[in-house]
């Protein structure tokens, strides 16, 4: 891409033409990396009260994946947390299990948003289905009125 200068920061990319080095001095590194090769899409904030306590305010991402990657990332939803507007610790898996034992994928989560009564709902274009994520305590209740 031409004016493409740097990534990750003031790292230079010297495939790029014209070299822009004034635009390389402001570049900045971004607040939170969500890991190389994990198709990070469709993140989402949550400012329902289902998730509560730690989950306020913070992001749920579903990670897509890319289909030739060895080892497989990605392939699931993540919970990141974040304080005071900026990520505040490392990533934890809300949603997994889009791989089988083979390593296929079963499933490869999307867009992330958040419903009406703020549980999470998780496109899957690979398995053609939308999953809706809900704390597990109230999981429990549901299965069991």
């Amino acid at each position: 891409m031409a004016g493409l200068t740097s990534y990750y920061g003031q790292t230079v990319d010297m495939r790029a033409t014209p070299q822009r080095p004034d635009l390389v001095a402001k570049a900045i590194v971004p607040d939170y990396r969500p890991g190389a090769h994990t198709g990070s899409l469709g993140p989402t904030f949550n400012s329902g009260t289902l998730f509560a306590g730690k989950y306020r305010r913070s992001a749920f991402i579903g990670q897509h994946a890319l289909w030739n990657r060895s080892p497989p990332s990605g392939y699931k939803v993540i919970f990141v947390p974040f304080a005071k507007c900026v990520p505040a610790g490392p990533p934890q898996h809300i949603l997994t299990g889009f791989l089988n034992s083979d390593g296929d994928a079963m499933g490869r989560p999307l867009g992330v948003i958040m419903d009406a009564e703020s549980g999470i709902l998780v496109a899957d274009d690979a398995g053609n289905k939308v999953w809706r994520v809900i704390p597990d305590n109230l999981a429990q209740h549901a299965a069991n009125p």
